[in-house]
């Protein structure tokens, strides 16, 4: 790659992003066109232009890869629902710069609930190693019949969150305007 085009190994430089950005949002061109000028990516471009105009220059700024607590996950979610927004949409507003990873958060919430948005949770997925046939399963004591029961009154909690979020979906849908053929 040419670094004097300000793209070096697929990453742009801040002021090249900068500058395609404030050139896209002065309006007299295109977002092709401004793409093409600088030598950018369009679909790159569009989300910097929505990153910019919801938080400025900082919006396209180098931003180290963060870890998203459960509690932001949730709020994510959330307003992305009651306001119907995109996943780019969502990641404009709330600068995350991949907005893809939104849709493996709103995956995760719909199959496990709150506890599969939690990095290191049991509802989360996880490789499974191929176990020992010659190691002795544990056994079973009072408390392990204790921890079930909390897991099955986080269980039964979980799917009432669920099924209350699906009507409250199934009500917005139905809000929409039915589209006229």
């Amino acid at each position: 790659m040419d670094i004097s085009s300000g793209c070096f190994l697929g990453k742009y430089t801040e002021q090249v992003k900068l500058t395609a950005v404030e050139d896209y949002c002065s309006g007299h061109h295109g977002l092709k066109i401004v793409a093409r000028r600088h030598g950018v990516n369009v679909e790159s471009l569009r989300r910097w232009a929505a990153l910019y105009r919801v938080h400025g220059a900082g919006g396209v700024q180098e931003k180290r890869r963060s870890a998203y607590s459960v509690e932001f996950k949730l709020l994510v979610l959330q307003r992305m629902r009651d306001e119907e927004l995109s996943y780019r949409q969502a990641a404009a507003l709330f600068d995350i710069r991949n907005f893809n990873i939104i849709g493996d958060w709103e995956r995760a919430y719909d199959e496990g609930g709150v506890a599969a948005l939690s990095p290191y949770s049991p509802g989360r997925r996880i490789r499974m190693t191929k176990q020992s046939t010659n190691e002795p399963q544990p056994q079973s004591n009072d408390e392990d019949a204790r921890t079930r029961k909390e897991l099955l009154d986080e269980l039964n909690h979980l799917r009432m969150e669920n099924a209350y979020l699906k009507k409250l979906d199934a009500l917005v849908q139905a809000k929409k305007p039915v589209a006229q053929q």
